[in-house]
């Protein structure tokens, strides 16, 4: 498997948005899907089915037939799909560190001490 196809890449805007639509319908043909990108994103029908296709072998989409067509919904939730990107970042950026990525991101504002304190009082009440 090459980098560009493993599952912890990024995604693109325009995989974020076919996912998008994909959880907000629940399902999706191409056609569904490409005419759902317009106008901010106008492609080819061979395009579409392309990227949905690259979607499904990365695991975050699958299909169903009816009849002859494919109709595509998400394989993950986008909760799975958030803790996979964060956890692709913690590895890439922060030597596998889970304690100094959350030191950035309070050092950064994006989260503050009370809020991870929040946070932390609320994952112990799940155990």
């Amino acid at each position: 498997m090459t980098s560009r196809n493993n599952k912890t890449d990024s995604l693109t805007e325009l995989q974020q948005a076919i996912l998008d639509f994909l959880w907000s319908m629940g399902s999706g043909t191409a056609e569904q899907v490409r005419e759902a990108l317009l106008p901010k994103h106008p492609l080819k029908d061979s395009s579409v089915r392309t990227l949905l296709r690259r979607l499904e072998s990365r695991g975050y989409l699958k299909h169903r037939m009816e009849g002859k067509t494919f109709v595509y919904t998400a394989a993950m939730a986008p909760r799975s799909i958030a803790a996979r990107a964060v956890a692709h970042i913690i590895r890439r950026f922060c030597s596998g560190s889970e304690e100094q990525f959350l030191i950035g991101m309070v050092d950064e504002k994006v989260l503050s001490i009370d809020e991870i304190r929040r946070l932390a009082k609320k994952i112990k009440g799940q155990n």
